[in-house]
């Protein structure tokens, strides 16, 4: 009775949030047709972005260029396939073109290598084992997929998870049907059993596209179903083991979505957070039931205290399949999704419109803030990234195994870009420019960026590394926010160095994360942050 009057009472609500123009955010339409419906995308340090879809699904509305067709005799659906599956899209221009990719890539996994390059690995059917490579380019120029020839991933795996580490390598955590992790790249060794990702299956398999987050302390927070570890994968043992989140499974096909929470400098950055939320009823999945009420709780716990427990806290509105976004102010964004069913195909209802606003900041009960509420429903396969403008783009949503465009919920193409407020006209003259910084830092360096204000700085200016994740399946493998440690940019401390017509120019000096488990080797969007509002990224390449 009490999660049916909890669905109730989300949905009355999203009817008034949705009925209220009033509400912080703006949405705006980037492309109306990307021509593929993007399951998995992430964004380059050129600020392009990687949309990616199955090979499997027939004809998309993209075409590849004449004479580079795909053709797979083992394609139940189209042998000689003509259109593309993948594309790489550029917000500045809007304009989109059309990548070749040659074998499956649904339900895959991903995320960035030191050196930019987008590591992408599995798939289903001919795509199981495969590893992809794509090295990210200027606009103008020309780059495309890659398959590793002569290797493949130890076991096939679909459903898995990618976490970039403090050295620089890669694991790859779980598939279907999959206990165990592997290395990339090769030369890490074979695979290693990981029994705990068995002792969280059940019957839907709601253990799969488990979340992993790499922890100051060098190890891995992996949760599973409701179960969560901390994992040291140098020695292949379970460190510890979390109390269970309660309320029902979290991961695929029961998605919720988790994030970690910024990594701040007291303490030397080392503590972690992670939050939990959402989730569909256990058993939605396999009753195929559309309408079993999702689940609204947040669980939110110190990773990196072995004495710690889930706090609980209910979101605005119940929800499956919520993307969470790391905002450069530290401020954490659940967009898209919906209220009731589980993922898969046509398995949901009720579109969850409205984004809410997670400030970690802030006292339980105080902390989620209802947004302006969505046009477009984004339910299964739909996807979200930040923008180095600070804005979210969101692609996709399919709930049809092949592309459809009748229905209630039919295959969506069309890219929007969520504006949150702090990138309204009146913060205009909060919102600090970045005219001077280096592009290669290493751990624990003393650097300095340059900014330019419209108005005095009141406040320190925060300086934040966004990583640039691969989102999938309601979970942005890789994603993470690292704060600095900085001087204070306040006239009476460090001065403005300038004033004229075009304001104020300060000099910040900052210390670069200390060491790879804070911040791996990669590139990041750097933000600076002026009493909330963060200016446009610059892209730093953080090496050892």
């Amino acid at each position: 009775m009490a999660s049916i009057t909890l669905f109730l009472f989300s949905v009355i609500s999203s009817f008034i949030f949705t009925s209220n123009g009033d509400l912080p955010g703006k949405w705006e339409l980037l492309l109306q047709n990307a021509g593929i419906s993007s399951m998995h995308t992430a964004v380059t340090r050129f600020g392009t972005v990687v949309l990616l879809d199955r090979t499997n699904i027939g004809p998309t509305k993209l075409k590849l260029p004449r004479g580079n067709c795909r053709y797979d005799p083992r394609d139940a659906t189209l042998k000689l396939d003509c259109y593309a599956h993948s594309a790489i899209f550029d917000p500045a221009s809007n304009q989109i073109r059309p990548l070749k990719i040659l074998t499956d890539t649904w339900c895959s996994s991903g995320g960035f290598l030191p050196n930019g390059t987008l590591l992408q690995t599995g798939g289903d059917l001919d795509g199981n084992r495969k590893v992809r490579l794509f090295e990210p380019c200027s606009s103008g120029s020309y780059c495309d997929w890659m398959e590793i020839p002569d290797y493949d991933l130890a076991v096939g795996r679909w459903y898995s998870t990618n976490q970039i580490l403090p050295e620089g390598h890669v694991i790859i955590v779980g598939g279907r049907g999959t206990h165990t992790v592997e290395f990339y790249p090769p030369n890490m060794g074979t695979i290693t059993e990981l029994p705990f990702l068995l002792e969280a299956e059940d019957a839907q398999m709601d253990n799969l596209y488990p979340y992993v987050h790499l922890l100051p302390n060098g190890r891995l927070f992996i949760f599973a179903n409701t179960k969560s570890i901390l994992y040291d994968y140098n020695l292949n043992r379970v460190v510890h083991v979390y109390p269970e989140l309660q309320g029902g499974p979290r991961n695929y096909p029961s998605a919720g979505s988790s994030a970690m929470l910024a990594l701040t400098p007291d303490n030397e950055h080392s503590t972690a957070e992670v939050v939990v939320c959402g989730g569909a009823t256990y058993g939605a999945f396999i009753q195929q039931s559309t309408d079993a009420p999702a689940n609204g709780s947040c669980g939110r716990i110190v990773a990196t205290d072995l004495e710690a427990t889930w706090q609980m806290e209910e979101m605005p509105f119940v929800r499956i399949m919520g993307d969470m976004v790391m905002l450069p102010t530290g401020h954490l964004l659940i967009i898209n999704g919906a209220q009731a069913g589980s993922q898969g195909f046509n398995l949901a209802s009720s579109p969850c419109l409205n984004p809410v606003l997670y400030r970690p900041e802030m006292d339980a009960g105080l902390r989620f803030m209802t947004l302006n509420p969505a046009t477009v429903p984004r339910m299964y396969h739909s996807t979200a990234v930040l923008l180095p403008d600070g804005r979210i783009l969101t692609a996709g949503s399919n709930p049809n195994y092949f592309y459809s465009f009748k229905g209630d919920f039919p295959t969506e193409l069309r890219i929007e870009a969520f504006s949150p407020e702090y990138l309204s006209p009146d913060r205009q003259n909060l919102r600090p420019v970045i005219s001077k910084t280096p592009s290669v830092i290493r751990y624990s360096e003393q650097f300095e960026v340059q900014i330019k204000v419209p108005l005095p700085v009141v406040e320190v200016v925060e300086i934040n590394f966004a990583s640039a994740p691969f989102a999938t399946h309601s979970f942005s493998q890789g994603q993470r926010l690292v704060k600095l440690s900085v001087s204070s940019a306040h006239p009476s401390i460090s001065g403005a160095i300038s004033a004229d017509s075009g304001g104020y120019t300060y000099t910040i000096s900052c210390t670069a994360p200390p060491n790879g488990a804070v911040a791996p080797p990669s590139y990041y969007m750097m933000f600076a942050v002026n009493q909330g509002v963060p200016s446009v990224a610059s892209w730093i390449h953080l090496i050892n």
